[in-house]
């Protein structure tokens, strides 16, 4: 019987979309004849549009479980409203001991904003933003708190939408 081989299906993808691997982390299964490796891959995927996706993938190989956290990463994007290249207000998010402060930056200040924050935003298309962590630096929890906050982002059209007025009227 022929052992299982993962489809190579990223070799060669020119879909646009931006990759980065967060952290490859080695986890170990212990059991009665020992230990048994295996890796656990954080990754997140943009189209530098305003769509991002976090993935996770776990394997006895770290290409195959970064694959597995690619793909992963892929079905579960969500689209996220940005504007000149910033975020349009300012938002916080939270996941476990992890908290992050979002706030829009002018154009020209660059992503101010560390470790695993920073690649989110770099493969999301956010070219300039103020952001700070606070709490918890593992960076599992910071992504799914950045997620957080983004997901809190809302237009003016949304907000106009909401309360049944035009935007000239809440601009007013």
């Amino acid at each position: 019987m022929a052992k299982f081989q993962p489809k190579v299906a990223d070799e060669g993808r020119d879909d646009g979309m931006r990759e980065k691997m967060i952290q490859v982390n080695r986890v170990t299964k212990v059991v009665k004849g020992g230990r048994i490796m295996a890796f656990a891959a954080l990754t997140v995927v943009g189209d530098g549009d305003g769509r991002i996706g976090m993935g996770k993938g776990k394997s006895r190989e770290v290409p195959v479980s970064v694959q597995k956290a690619m793909e992963s990463a892929r079905r579960g994007m969500v689209k996220i409203p940005l504007r000149n290249g910033t975020v349009p207000h300012n938002a916080t998010g939270e996941h476990g001991a992890a908290k992050v402060l979002l706030a829009p930056a002018p154009a020209g200040t660059g992503i101010i904003a560390g470790g695993p924050m920073r690649a989110v935003f770099e493969v999301m298309g956010i070219t300039d933003i103020v952001a700070k962590s606070l709490g918890s630096s593992n960076p599992y929890n910071m992504v799914r708190a950045t997620f957080d906050a983004l997901s809190r982002m809302t237009t003016p059209s949304a907000v106009a939408a909401k309360r049944g007025k035009t935007l000239e009227e809440i601009f007013n």
